[in-house]
């Protein structure tokens, strides 16, 4: 049976170790892919998320592009100096890249513009006034050109380019149908690197006049205000939105012919170019690899922790069936040595019952001395296995709560005598003494009583060597509860057995317990002890002796 045991306990044991190395090499691979999966993923990341960095810090410019510009024409062209001084404010305020504002206050005619404009056949757009402003210009604007006063180059370059492009698109304008607004915007307005040109948009109506100042000389020369703003951009001054810091170390702004200078092994670096009027500068990425193996991890640890966690919950799994693999071993072995040793103990009397029946049976006469003797025989182990039924069925009564506690009042100091003298009557070589301290009488079941002294003092008497066999039962009240000690100076019991010693059908293996037990002494003990709302505990020392302690209540 040890044999089969300790199979089963290694065949249970490498089951579960095959279990947990597997899940452990699973485990190990999971957090091997994780991690490259994590890599992947921020490296892939520092490509693709440029792009949202773009947007955000850019967002402020497409506001200014597609909303703020186009409010121009909501003036028609009759913008002056001080409501264009205004306008450019709020620009100027709430869009820190624009360096300059240039403001043409400029009219459409059918008469010539000598030096200051476009002439195209009957077609003129020229400039009356042009004011500047700027963060650092003091007053709230500069004139710049005037009646009388020449305009530079520059200035006239930007003003005859875009004057050139609504020449263009007024002359291919189809009159029949409505331009869309993209078209009027797109021809309305001039992007070249860092700056910004737009004519106000005039009504479908006017723009049918101008075609006609192309087309035909009219008998009249009407004049049409025609405002443009032109707006110098600075995109050093464009606000960087880095929305992923832990991703980027530095994002700055640099020309598109920028070199770097950190091309070394220990960063990774990007770049996206601005495009627009920004065309020539880009976004440029920097970081660390130091810095990006931390946002790496950063990314990794929390599926790290769930691998973790049902990596636990595995182990867990495994415990908790490596356990119950045991327990039901223990289990079967507990019954498998229960209906053994039962057979053994309902064996021995029947098969003494047996021979002395058989005896019986073919002695052609019986003498009174072997009368006596078969009939003593008979008597003694009827009485064996009548106890041992009783104990049985008082074990599943106790258990089950089926028997009441019939209480009457006991004299403890003769009750301890009455149990002495039969044990020593039983057992001439076991030394018997004992100690009552406080108290005479108490309310108690005198036979549960009985079976619990008996059980402790068989049990004492069992497990005692030769010339160590020896009990002192000691009783003593204190406040309200009696404290029964049994202390003997028997072989002891190890420690990894204590918590099991209690348990029904449980044996601790000795020499002194290889056979004719069934396991349900110290069993029965505590199914007393708890049915009479008492305790009982234990303390032992191997070789040298064990002390069962019962604490139950006094009922005078």
């Amino acid at each position: 049976m040890a044999s089969a045991k300790e199979s089963g306990y290694r065949k249970n044991f490498s089951l579960i170790v095959t279990f947990i190395g597997l899940i452990s090499v699973l485990f190990i691979l999971s957090l091997f892919l994780a991690f490259n999966f994590s890599k992947k993923k921020i490296e892939g990341d520092f490509v693709s998320a440029k792009t949202n960095v773009l947007e955000e810090s850019i967002r402020p410019y497409n506001d200014f592009f597609l909303n703020k510009i186009p409010e121009i024409s909501y003036y028609n062209g009759y913008l002056d100096s001080a409501t264009a001084a205004k306008f450019v404010d709020t620009i100027l305020l709430k869009y820190p890249f624009v360096k300059r504002v240039v403001f043409f206050d400029a009219e459409v005619r059918n008469a010539r513009y000598e030096e200051n404009g476009l002439n195209v056949g009957n077609f003129s757009v020229g400039m009356k006034n042009v004011y500047q402003f700027g963060t650092y210009i003091p007053a709230d604007s500069v004139k710049i050109f005037g009646p009388n006063s020449v305009v530079t180059n520059t200035t006239l370059e930007n003003f005859n380019e875009l004057a050139l492009k609504l020449y263009t698109f007024v002359h291919k304008l189809d009159t029949t149908r409505t331009p869309s607004q993209e078209d009027l915007f797109s021809n309305f307005s001039n992007i070249k690197p860092n700056r910004i040109d737009y004519f106000n948009i005039p009504r479908f109506e006017d723009l049918k006049i101008y075609k006609q100042m192309i087309t035909d000389k009219l008998p009249t020369e009407p004049i049409y205000q025609q405002d443009m703003l032109s707006f110098e951009l600075d995109p050093l001054k464009i606000k960087i939105k880095n929305n992923r810091p832990l991703l980027y170390q530095s994002v700055r702004i640099e020309p598109v012919t920028y070199d770097p200078l950190e091309t070394s092994s220990e960063y990774v670096t990007g770049e996206i170019t601005l495009g627009g009027p920004f065309s020539a500068y880009k976004l440029y990425f920097i970081s660390a690899k130091s810095f990006i193996k931390k946002e790496i991890f950063n990314y990794f640890l929390p599926i790290a922790a769930l691998i973790l966690i049902f990596y636990g919950l595995l182990l867990l799994v495994a415990f908790l069936i490596y356990r119950n693999l045991n327990v039901n071993h223990k289990m079967f072995k507990l019954q498998y040595d229960f209906i053994t040793n039962l057979t053994h103990e309902f064996k021995t009397p029947v098969s003494v019952i047996k021979i002395a029946g058989n005896n019986i049976k073919s002695a052609a006469t019986i003498s009174e001395r072997e009368q006596k003797l078969y009939g003593k025989i008979l008597d003694e182990e009827a009485d064996k296995l009548n106890g041992l039924m009783n104990k049985l069925l008082a074990f599943t009564q106790i258990e089950n709560k089926a028997i009441k506690l019939n209480a009457d009042r006991v004299d403890i100091v003769e009750f301890i005598e009455s149990t002495i003298d039969t044990h020593q009557l039983k057992h001439p070589d076991f030394k018997l003494s004992y100690e009552v301290t406080d108290f005479t009488h108490f309310t108690t079941d005198p036979v549960l009583l009985g079976s619990l002294f008996d059980n402790l003092v068989e049990n004492a008497y069992k497990y005692s060597p030769p010339h160590q066999k020896q009990l002192h039962i000691t009783a003593r009240l204190i406040k309200d509860r009696i404290v029964l000690r049994f202390k003997d100076s028997g072989i002891g019991i190890p420690a990894s057995e204590m918590e099991n010693i209690f348990k029904k059908f449980y044996r601790v293996q000795n020499q002194y317990n290889q056979s004719g037990s069934v396991g349900l002494g110290l069993a029965f003990c505590k199914e007393l002890v708890n049915f009479m709302k008492g305790e009982i505990t234990v303390r032992s020392v191997v070789n040298k002796g064990t002390e069962f302690k019962i604490v139950l209540p006094f009922v005078p």
